[in-house]
């Protein structure tokens, strides 16, 4: 296995990591994660958090019917497949019918059908189409540190949708109905990177998965959990009902990331960019090997003058879109600024990324853009970004009619929203 850093302390206050990890928090960062398979039986998990035991506040049966049948849900917000074999959207979507000029919208008929022969139903992107996923991504992105998003999968019994294969990104399994059996097996390719499918292994990995001893092969029943690394390989089946299991992947953030960034931010050193030779032949090592001892050096000495807040600032730029705040219903956030007052309770928006640089101006870092305050409020912005709920009116620095004026303009900014407490 490759190192994984050392990370914090993870609290238990992390509610959406808590009810995926059973155990104590700080020893899965240290001991588990990207590094190892861990199964977390309901008990325990219920032990740990007050929320359903069986996810149920989370997902259903009920809920995969009523997001096939009255969602009007489009591709690619479904997949569908059998023994591994994806099946083409003709044969499940249709026209939107009278007022909806469109061509792809789900067929619940076709889903039915489909279903009732043994396919597997993939609902994709859940953290953006089920308002309690919606709300456990951004709550999950936010313990995590890593961008979320979750599927559904639903098996119809005795029936696997997919072969042995491995993931791009760390994935929790949540059970949510059903039994399914999972097998995982240790990677043949250790830690793979987004462009490093696991198709590029294929035969390694059937072989694998043929041969070697599994890490866990355990049932899983509702309010059972399963973590597994990127690169694991891992199976399921489902027993002798309809299974339905959430998947919700990581996108894991590495080390790599901030090489191919440093390598970006090299685009900025004009002799990086001067071109080659007239009549270089790129294929010929004797003509290569002069040029690389130039950009090696010069690349060298490029990494030792590069800072963190340049690369913080591509970072913030690259990798904050990968998950939205916590939603805003724009009328009512639209009332809230009209009646905004000294008293009214805030809060910043959950989920909300962001990053305040003190000067003049004041400088906050939003994922799609960076607003400026006079130096003046620095103290009063930092305090109604800071995460707790306050009143208009307590901020430090500024006088309680400025404080109207700052927080309507993050509120306008999305910034901040009402606080229900």
């Amino acid at each position: 296995m490759s190192a994984v850093p050392e990370t914090g302390p993870l609290p238990d206050s992390r509610p959406a990591l808590r009810r995926c990890v059973a155990g104590d928090l700080e020893e899965f960062g240290s001991h588990y994660w990207g590094r190892r398979a861990l199964l977390s039986p309901r008990e325990e998990l219920a032990a740990d958090s007050s929320a359903d035991a069986d996810f149920g506040d989370l997902f259903s049966l009920a809920a995969v019917d009523e997001l096939l049948s009255r969602r009007g849900l489009r591709t690619p917000f479904l997949r569908i497949a059998k023994n591994g074999a994806v099946v083409g959207d003709n044969q499940f979507t249709g026209s939107g019918g009278v007022g909806a000029e469109i061509g792809d919208q789900v067929r619940d008929d076709k889903v039915a059908a489909l279903f009732a022969s043994g396919h597997t139903v993939v609902l994709q992107a859940l953290h953006r189409t089920w308002p309690a996923l919606v709300d456990f991504s951004t709550q999950l992105s936010s313990d995590a540190g890593h961008p979320v998003q979750i599927n559904a999968y639903v098996t119809p019994p005795e029936s696997q949708g997919f072969s042995a294969h491995y993931d791009v990104h760390d994935v929790f399994v949540l059970q949510a109905a059903g039994e399914k059996h999972w097998t995982v097996h240790e990677p043949v390719h250790v830690d793979p990177l987004r462009n490093q499918p696991w198709t590029d292994h294929s035969q390694a990995v059937a072989a694998a998965a043929r041969e070697q001893q599994p890490v866990v092969d355990a049932v899983l029943r509702p309010g059972d959990a399963l973590y597994v690394p990127r690169g694991f390989l891992h199976s399921a089946k489902a027993l002798g009902g309809v299974s339905a299991h959430l998947t919700v992947g990581l996108h894991t953030m590495t080390r790599y990331l901030l090489i191919q960034e440093l390598a970006a931010l090299a685009a900025n050193e004009v002799e990086l960019r001067t071109a080659l030779p007239l009549g270089f032949n790129p294929g010929d090592p004797a003509q290569l090997a002069p040029e690389l001892d130039k950009v090696v050096a010069l690349f060298a000495e490029h990494l030792n003058t590069a800072s963190a807040e340049d690369l913080a600032d591509r970072l913030r730029r690259r990798t904050w879109s990968g998950n939205r705040p916590a939603p805003l219903a724009p009328l009512a956030h639209a009332a809230a600024i009209a009646d905004l007052k000294v008293g009214t309770r805030l809060r910043v928006r959950p989920g909300l990324k962001h990053h305040l640089v003190a000067g003049n101006p004041v400088r906050l870092h939003l994922p799609d853009r960076t607003i400026t305050f006079p130096p003046e409020t620095e103290a009063a912005v930092a305090a109604a970004c800071s995460g707790a709920p306050f009143a208009v009116g307590d901020l430090p620095g500024l006088p309680p009619e400025d404080q109207v004026v700052l927080t309507r303009r993050l509120m306008t900014e999305a910034v901040l929203v009402e606080s229900p407490t």
